[in-house]
């Protein structure tokens, strides 16, 4: 992985930089090892991030809303699409069954915070009975998701 040492053959040694002893500096590096941990992590990523989103496609409305940070535990993600499908994560789940499942997840979990998606389509009454049913399950912290980039609600139009 390092320089190694290569000996000379003997011959004639010509001009000053001529060594003694017969043994010239070897200057390639062996980047072999360094190639082969470079296309495992590759693999690794490749694979990995498609798995780190929620997969279910909604049009999100665009806000001028700075994103929340991150914790350790993963986020759990409810979802509601233009049909008005109710999802947790990327499982549909029926309309009856949310509070009960969510109060089961609440249970085993140590985070309170939940994020919703909601498709830009659907009517803000719908919404809010799901933020509502959100709450009743055990979580308390609810985070909307959205696109960046929307319109302020400033004076200056920026």
């Amino acid at each position: 992985m390092g320089a190694g040492v290569i000996k000379s053959g003997g011959g004639k040694r010509r001009g000053r930089r001529a060594r003694r002893g017969g043994a010239a500096a070897m200057s390639e590096i062996n980047i072999t090892p360094f190639v082969d941990v470079m296309l495992v992590l590759l693999i690794i990523f490749m694979v990995s991030a498609p798995l780190l989103t929620v997969g279910v496609p909604i049009e999100l409305p665009e806000t001028a809303a700075e994103a929340l940070p991150v914790d350790q535990e993963e986020p759990l993600t409810v979802t509601i699409d233009a049909e008005g499908t109710i999802m947790i994560q990327t499982t549909a789940i029926a309309r009856d069954e949310l509070i009960g499942r969510l109060r089961a997840i609440a249970a085993e979990r140590t985070s309170n915070k939940i994020f919703l998606r909601a498709d830009g389509n659907i009517p803000y009454a719908r919404v809010a009975e799901l933020m509502g049913a959100l709450n009743a399950g055990g979580f308390k912290n609810i985070g909307l998701v959205t696109d960046t980039g929307g319109p302020t609600m400033d004076s200056t139009g920026g």
